[in-house]
């Protein structure tokens, strides 16, 4: 009953947010939802929330982001916890690749099985430490969702991006954040909400 709640808002929401979806895709999505209630007690992957809500603030919300990736283009996913937004953007997109960066040891060990289990193993690889401990990315672009202190941790993220680009959802007080910093920034203010936004920073490149 779950995964047809959540399928059936798929479709009615999907409009708002510009986008479409083959039957395939959505059964994908919903099978993502499923492993994702399957542990969240557990592991309190997302805050408790009804199928409809989940198909809105987590993945159509998360889908948004892929309008900025070029075709073949790659990501890095920090603190991407349930795997967010990453993986409702590697099911959509599969010419897209991404490193899922999550310290949490359980929560990395959820997202190894759930990578392997929706047939993203050859575009998805997992880090298992914080942003920090890995090298600087060379990526098209840096996306973060949820981190664990963000506006205080948000310099030390900026620098360690280096010439990506980002794309992070937040609300206003990120994106103040991030000007403050003095990157310039896009601002989308995501359908259907009016408190949250998806920030974007094309990438510099070499010859700018």
């Amino acid at each position: 009953m779950d995964r047809t709640a959540f399928s059936d808002a798929i479709v009615a929401n999907s409009s708002a947010f510009g986008l479409f979806f083959t039957p395939e895709e959505i059964a994908r999505l919903a099978e993502y939802y499923h492993l994702v209630l399957q542990e969240n007690v557990r592991l309190h992957l997302v805050a408790p929330c009804p199928p409809e809500k989940f198909a809105v603030r987590h993945i159509l919300e998360s889908i948004v982001m892929t309008r900025y990736i070029p075709i073949g283009g790659s990501f890095v996913d920090v603190g991407t916890g349930a795997g967010l937004p990453a993986i409702p953007c590697l099911i959509v997109r599969p010419d897209i690749s991404a490193v899922l960066i999550e310290s949490k040891l359980k929560k990395a060990a959820f997202l190894s099985a759930t990578i392997e289990s929706l047939g993203l193993s050859s575009r998805a690889s997992l880090a298992d430490k914080q942003f920090s401990e890995t090298p600087p990315p060379d990526t098209d672009f840096v996306s973060c969702r949820a981190l664990d202190g963000f506006l205080r941790r948000l310099p030390q993220l900026l620098k360690w991006t280096g010439n990506s680009g980002i794309l992070f959802f937040g609300g206003p007080e990120l994106g103040e954040g991030i000007r403050r910093t003095g990157r310039k920034i896009e601002s989308l203010l995501l359908p259907l909400s009016k408190r949250r936004y998806l920030f974007i920073s094309q990438p510099v490149s070499n010859g700018d």
